[in-house]
């Protein structure tokens, strides 16, 4: 993890420098974060895949596909029966996108762990099958405008919480850090495991809450661009002053929707019983079915849970561009999967962490970004992801060697 860090802030470094100073600016930074939200969304899943020693390549498409299915439903099919603007319609919008996920969700983990077939044929064949189903819809067209409280999900002046809040939701994570330490040093204590110092502990605390509002800060310090700031202030009745109205954007609604998926991920990786039994059948599935874990089913369930957080990356995709296309998710599978294996997730199994996977995920969509920036070609940046991916998994691979 500390190795990860590193090498993220290394890259922020060394792009801010090679851009002139525009990479670690407040505007790209926020615009890094939303952009990061939806692979972070299936990053998580992707985690508790791999650990069960499976893949799913089918994810990049079945996001075009479920979001080519949310945006006809609420821009052609609700507003015939409910109007345009009726506030259920972004509601059964994504509560449908949820639905055509799990349900693929289900067909594929059906036949991963019921059939025998294997999950790189399976999610090979969905990659194929979700793509051409998302052209089929509609015929090839794009679909838009999305629905205005849909739109929320995607970021922009309207999709984030302001300042104010903002700071409140970086109080409130900085007392839940203090909370979770003391529970944890509770826990350690009780049951005689070894303990950290004191001042350790509180070290740790102070490091993580300067983290937390640092970031809280960064998203403050972007502004609603002038023109929205004067429509905004024309509709409101506010005189402008003559060196402007600072309005401060705050964090972005996709961004908290990513750092909520990331904190129910982890709980269910690391407090509840499917968790342990997705890592034990990772570890050794022989001894996971000898112990009486019901393993073809666990396996179901997490393809089950990776196709809703797919459509949950969707909406946010879905909403940030205003429409749905046929070129959405393309290669996002890479992405997802890059994220997770850079993030410390082990592709032989039973080792991986959902922290990491977002870093990583943070960090692949950092090298797009500092790429655009300095106007590397689209070619080249695959080329760029791809060698980081090979040499992600082959310094994987070292360290299992290590550690046997």
């Amino acid at each position: 993890m500390l190795g990860m860090l590193a090498a993220l802030a290394a890259i922020w470094i060394g792009f801010h420098i090679a851009s002139g100073g525009l990479f670690l600016t407040p505007r790209n930074l926020w615009n890094l974060s939303v952009q990061s939200a939806s692979v972070a969304v299936m990053s998580t899943g992707m985690v508790l895949v791999i650990v069960t020693r499976n893949i799913d390549l089918s994810v990049g498409s079945l996001l075009g596909f479920i979001g080519m299915i949310m945006g006809v439903i609420q821009a052609e099919i609700l507003p015939a029966w409910l109007g345009f603007g009726s506030p259920a319609i972004w509601i059964i919008a994504l509560a449908a996108g949820a639905a055509v996920g799990a349900l693929v969700g289900a067909l594929q983990g059906y036949m991963i762990a019921f059939l025998g077939v294997p999950s790189f044929i399976v999610t090979l064949g969905g990659l194929l099958v979700w793509r051409g189903a998302a052209w089929w819809v509609t015929s090839g067209r794009t679909v838009a405008p999305m629905d205005a409280t849909f739109r929320l999900m995607g970021g922009g002046p309207d999709g984030a919480i302001g300042a104010f809040w903002s700071w409140i939701v970086g109080f409130v994570a900085c007392a839940a850090l203090a909370v979770m330490l003391i529970q944890a040093r509770r826990q350690r204590r009780k049951f005689d495991f070894p303990l950290r110092p004191f001042w350790a502990e509180c070290f740790l605390a102070a490091i993580g809450c300067v983290l937390i509002l640092g970031a809280v800060a960064v998203a403050n310090s972007y502004p609603w661009p002038a023109g929205i700031v004067r429509r905004y202030a024309e509709a409101s009745g506010i005189t402008v002053p003559e060196g402007g109205l600072f309005i401060s954007h705050g964090i972005a609604i996709p961004v908290l929707i990513a750092i909520g998926v990331g904190v129910v991920v982890t709980f269910l990786a690391k407090r509840t019983r499917f968790g342990r039994y997705v890592f034990a059948i990772g570890g050794n599935p022989e001894a996971a079915l000898l112990a009486g874990i019901n393993t073809r089913w666990i396996v179901m369930k997490v393809f089950v849970l990776m196709g809703i957080l797919t459509a949950i990356a969707a909406a946010i995709s879905t909403a940030r561009l205003n429409a749905a296309t046929n070129a959405q998710g393309t290669l996002d599978e890479l992405l997802v999967i890059a994220a997770a294996v850079i993030g410390g997730t082990s592709l032989g199994g039973g080792v991986g962490t959902v922290v990491g996977a977002m870093i990583g995920a943070v960090l692949m969509q950092s090298l797009a970004t500092g790429m655009i920036l300095l106007g590397v070609d689209t070619p080249l940046q695959n080329i760029v992801v791809g060698v980081v991916l090979v040499v992600a998994v082959w310094l994987d691979t070292l360290y299992r060697k290590r550690i046997r």
